[in-house]
């Protein structure tokens, strides 16, 4: 992955400096090398004053506040719902660029909803104040359909995903730790962060119970899949799955296409030309991408991909992606690559 397009941007702010996909954020812009002349660390009053060394500069985590935006060009929000409605819009009357990881923006029809290799020409005639990034089990999702939808078509899609803790924060990561240690040392796990134990368990409930039955986890990889791909009327339906991982969200995907495709292996290829996949897929020499391989990378991996046989034109398939890096830290990079690089065309 290479950021060409993030000259120029002078000031930054990172809301939620000290959470997961903070500091994978800072993580990437020191691993791409990448630099701002003002780089301000925002958080909560609990972690005020903790130093953060970044790239061997030495910065101090301030307390967020109506002030905090001064100044700044781009912010990038990465808290909850309630915190982001608090301070989104006066990061914006202070001139702010805001790329958001919340849900609270994307479905709104005057907010961009992006990951650049599926929608990223929506920033061409951009003139927005926010980016809103897609929730961390769609981002792979729509990359995986993406190209199916371009070159079959899409009739129904049916998704199963098996979400890591992290994709919680890092109370959760640290109480799948906490309970495995304990349950490993003989001892009585405790829960807090979850309805029920997580370790060596799986839980069928992520987000709130809706009027529908479904979880609002379950109800944003519908409505933002069909968002993102300009596809308002898919059939589509969601499970989500809490599984005991600490990196990685896996989704196992059954699509029904309107037309047939030759071979698994033209499959294969239409992903691999696709950019930002990668098909690891040699089920017979157990030859399939899991957590281990997505933690870290740039990727959405792709495998398992095998015809169904049970409706026309099916085709089975599964995909896992670093939640906190392709799933939010990296596609907001990525956003504002995108959008730089369009304002530098025009």
């Amino acid at each position: 992955m290479k950021f060409s397009h993030l000259e120029g941007i002078e000031s930054f702010a990172l809301v939620g400096a000290t959470g997961l996909v903070g500091q994978e954020l800072l993580d990437l812009l020191c691993e791409h090398k990448i630099k701002f002349s003002k780089i301000k660390l925002l958080a909560s009053q609990n972690s005020v004053g903790e130093r953060v060394d970044f790239a061997g500069e030495d910065l101090i985590i301030e307390e967020l506040s109506a002030n905090s935006f001064d100044g700044v060009e781009v912010a990038f929000f990465c808290v909850p719902n309630e915190v982001t409605e608090k301070f989104v819009p006066i990061a914006i009357s202070k001139g702010c660029l805001v790329i958001d990881d919340s849900s609270v923006f994307r479905q709104k029809s005057d907010v961009a909803l992006i990951v650049p290799e599926v929608n990223g020409e929506i920033l061409k005639d951009f003139s927005g104040k926010i980016i809103s990034i897609p929730n961390c089990t769609t981002t792979p999702l729509v990359m995986a359909l993406k190209p199916l939808a371009e070159q079959y078509g899409i009739e129904r899609v049916v998704v199963s995903t098996y979400q890591s803790v992290s994709g919680a924060g890092r109370k959760a990561f640290e109480e799948l730790s906490n309970q495995t240690t304990a349950m490993l040392s003989g001892k009585e796990a405790e829960s807090s962060a979850f309805p029920h134990r997580i370790a060596f368990n799986c839980l069928p409930e992520i987000g709130q119970i809706t009027e529908s039955g479904n979880t609002s986890e379950e109800e944003k990889v519908v409505n933002e899949t069909r968002k993102i791909l300009d596809l308002p009327d898919l059939k589509i339906s969601s499970t989500a799955v809490r599984v005991p991982t600490f990196i990685g969200h896996g989704l196992s995907v059954n699509v029904e296409l309107q037309r047939d495709f030759s071979s698994i292996e033209e499959v294969r290829e239409l992903w691999e030309s696709f950019p930002g996949i990668k098909v690891i897929d040699n089920a017979a020499h157990h030859i399939y991408p899991t957590n281990v391989e997505c933690s870290g990378s740039d990727f959405t991996f792709i495998g398992r991909a095998r015809r169904d046989g049970s409706v026309n034109f099916g085709l089975n398939f599964w995909v896992i992606t670093d939640n906190l890096r392709k799933g939010a830290a990296l596609n907001a990079l990525q956003c504002l690559d995108t959008l730089n690089k369009y304002r530098r065309m025009s």
